[in-house]
């Protein structure tokens, strides 16, 4: 642990050598893309450059094909590509980011012999292990299980990180890059609601068809591009590193969806749909049984019989909905399989023939849908042959964005993604890539999840090590989920007293947990290999983790007590987002993760409680009511307090998150129905799904972890610390709107 050296000193910029053969390359690239194969010629013109993004300096040109990409989306559509309007546009941007770029790049270069004037380290790498748990890390580090994260401990600093209300990750995340609360980031679920008309939706992400269209025959041609905008507010720290020209490679932290545009790359996480435009749906082809989805909501999978002639079966892909036709048809890819006599089988799809070995997962398997005549949308899935003789049993895994011709923006710039598929073979590219949903369906098997679990795990690790090697000074930051997938999934084996336990599994499934956390520490010392003595290495959690035993439905508590009412006198609402609710009488909702929306006048579309003072007395009267609320089954306090927001919040938007914020004791969360505006009779319910460990609960009850190869401050520490921290460590002062402070002590040596 050499990283002493703290104090400000000049850190000479490095330099971007292009040789001329190079740009020529690009340049040729770029005006094949304004032919014909507009979209490919992109990737690989921003692949000839970069292989120099290495040094934190460099400059990529302004990616021209931006404007008219192909997107696909959730009700987004598609934007039409190969008109000669579109061609002739292509050919202008260009021939303008031909003339552009030598310009930006003299200036990024002089402006980059200034950027580190007075930081203290040449780079920072933030390590975040998505839900790492500090009471599990410190048991296993005592037990001399993590020896890296010991040497951390000793040598640097260990700190219990306070994570967000609520420490749900799309929100403590997103206090992590801006460095603000969630009252000036917006971002406070998953999901949230339109107030005109309730209807759920992502949290961070608006998403909104082509304004200008018209009708060709049978087609719907887009003349303008979706409209996919993140709705977290407040400039995240690479972007304020990005001003003052340092460069930042920001690798699946949650929350940037679409990504942002700064001096850097950007690989997006949490909330990239698949493309059926969905959260992640499986598939699962059968031989009997009932066809259908396994579950309600846009997560979860389908079923799907199959048809079997002689030695092959047949069936097919199930796409999105073509928006570029007047019927919107569901697209579809035929598939045929067929036996190699020893239990493996072929698959014949969209051209290709396909190996599929029993009982493991195939490749990754590319393959195009065809909405109108020379328009693809490219994705990639994998395949799990479970069993071809009678039953026939096959998985496939939701259908990933293509990374190497994305049809939405899932990197910053366009061409990364593409780059990163290149470099290192393709990989998942959805916001939840491992496929819980599957294991809680029991479609796969706890060893078939922990297998892909890995395998997704292995890819990240490829990308995130090929930025160490190349980024030698700047700013780099990657998030891996598989602590915090390996813990939602199997907490039940960890507990005792979780009433999904299944005694008998719990001696071969229990050491997952130890695994993992190994997995999690070997990561960390081979970073430390990496990374050297002079970079400032943070490795961190969002929150931590408790099990998830029992389920608090919030709708079934206000129906019983008079808050909310529901059509025609009906006890229940079985029928999700809030469809059975009587608006006319309802004065208080719950929907999401997070908490309780009151049905405000002048906000939601036909509210009737007044804002001020008789909301204020309202939302007092129900966390008077919730705070303490006792499980009459197991006399344990299920919620250990309920906070009103705007005495939580600060900043512009407090209304748009929920008016009351739950704080869940240990053992308990929202239920599952509840969370998606449903309403039973029972207030409490046992979880006996796979998803079985959580983190909804106070946040108190959850903090994450803050290891450090640095001496930080000795003082309670929080998420919203981060980015001023970062910003500290290369001479910058942290702007008005963040609320956290730097970690570091007040006099450096």
């Amino acid at each position: 642990m050499a990283f002493l050296r703290l104090g400000p000193r000049r850190l000479r910029a490095g330099e971007l050598r292009l040789r001329a053969g190079e740009v020529l390359v690009a340049a040729a690239a770029l005006v094949w893309l304004a032919a014909s194969q507009f979209q490919l010629a992109a990737h690989w013109a921003g692949i000839a450059l970069l292989d120099h993004f290495g040094h934190g300096q460099a400059t990529l040109p302004v990616a021209p094909g931006e404007p008219t990409l192909a997107y696909i989306g959730p009700g987004a559509g598609i934007a039409l590509i190969g008109s000669f309007l579109t061609i002739f546009i292509a050919l202008l941007s260009a021939f303008a980011a031909l003339l552009v770029w030598p310009l930006r790049l003299i200036w990024r270069l002089i402006r980059g012999r200034h950027a580190y004037k007075y930081a203290q380290v040449p780079r920072v790498v933030i390590l975040g292990l998505d839900g790492l748990d500090p009471e599990l890390a410190e048991k296993f580090m005592d037990e001399g299980l993590l020896p890296n994260l010991q040497r951390l401990r000793d040598e640097g600093s260990f700190r219990r990180l306070g994570s967000t209300w609520p420490p749900l990750s799309p929100v403590a995340w997103s206090s992590f890059s801006t460095g603000a609360n969630p009252g000036k980031h917006n971002v406070f679920d998953f999901l949230t609601r339109n107030p005109s008309d309730y209807r759920p939706t992502i949290s961070s992400v608006r998403l909104r068809e082509p304004r200008r269209k018209f009708k060709l025959g049978r087609y719907i041609i887009p003349l303008s591009k979706p409209e996919i905008t993140l709705t977290r507010k407040s400039k995240p720290w690479w972007k304020v590193l990005s001003d003052a020209g340092i460069f930042s490679a920001v690798l699946r932290v949650p929350v940037t969806f679409p990504p942002d545009k700064f001096h850097g790359v950007q690989l997006s996480a949490m909330c990239v749909p698949d493309l059926r435009g969905s959260q992640g749906i499986f598939t699962h082809y059968v031989e009997t049984g009932q066809e259908g989805a396994t579950m309600d909501g846009d997560v979860g999978g389908d079923r799907i019989r199959v048809t079997r002639n002689g030695r092959a079966v047949e069936s097919y892909l199930r796409g999105p909905v073509n928006t570029l036709r007047v019927d919107r048809p569901e697209m579809r890819l035929p598939f045929r399989v067929v036996s190699d006599g020893n239990g493996a089988a072929k698959m014949r799809l969209d051209g290709q023939e396909i190996h599929l070995p029993l009982n493991k997962y195939s490749e990754w398997v590319r393959f195009a849908f065809h909405p109108a005549p020379g328009i693809k949308v490219h994705g990639i899935c994998q395949f799990l042959l479970k069993s071809f003789e009678p039953p026939f049993d096959l998985y496939c895994t939701p259908l990933h964005i293509d990374p190497h011709k994305p049809v939405m923006p899932i990197s910053h710039p366009a061409s990364y993604a593409t780059y990163l598929a290149a470099k290192h073979g393709t990989f998942a590219t959805l916001g939840l890539a491992e496929d819980t949903w599957s294991l809680s369906e029991k479609v796969l098997t706890e060893d078939e999840f922990l297998e892909q679990t890995y395998e997704i795990h292995a890819e990240r690790e490829a990308m995130f090590f090929d930025t160490l090697r190349c980024v030698r000074q700047g700013a780099i930051a990657c998030v891996f989920d598989t602590s915090d997938r390996v813990q939602h999934m199997f907490f039940r084996f960890f507990d005792e007293k979780h009433p999904a336990l299944q005694p008998q599994e719990r001696a071969s499934h229990a050491p997952a947990f130890r695994e993992m956390y190994k997995v999690m520490d070997d990561l960390v010392g081979r970073t430390l290999e990496a990374i050297g003595d002079e970079t400032a290495l943070l490795v961190m959690s969002d929150h931590g983790f408790k099990p998830f035993r029992r389920g608090v439905d919030l709708n079934a508590w206000l129906v019983a007590n008079g808050y909310m009412v529901l059509k025609d006198g009906a006890k229940t609402a079985s029928h999700p987002y809030l469809v059975d609710v009587d608006w006319s009488k309802t004065r208080a909702y719950a929907i999401g993760l997070a908490g309780i929306y009151i049905n405000k006048k002048g906000r939601e579309g036909q509210g009737i409680v007044a804002p001020g003072q008789e909301a204020r007395d309202l939302l007092r009267e129900l966390s008077r009511k919730l705070t303490g609320l006792r499980d009459d089954q197991t006399g344990e306090v299920a919620i250990h307090e309920a906070v009103l927001s705007a005495d939580v919040y600060r900043g512009p938007y407090i209304d748009q998150g929920p008016d009351l914020l739950i704080g869940y004791n240990v053992g308990y969360r929202v239920s599952w129905d509840a969370a998606v505006g449903k309403a039973g009779t029972a207030v409490f319910e046992d979880n006996r799904k796979a998803w079985s460990g959580d983190h909804c609960v106070h946040p108190a009850l959850v903090p994450g972890v803050l290891f450090s190869n640095m001496k930080l401050r000795e003082e309670p520490v929080n998420i919203i610390d981060i980015a001023p921290t970062v910003l500290e460590l290369f001479g910058l002062e942290k702007p008005a709107y963040m609320d956290g402070k730097s970690l570091l002590p007040a006099e450096t040596e």
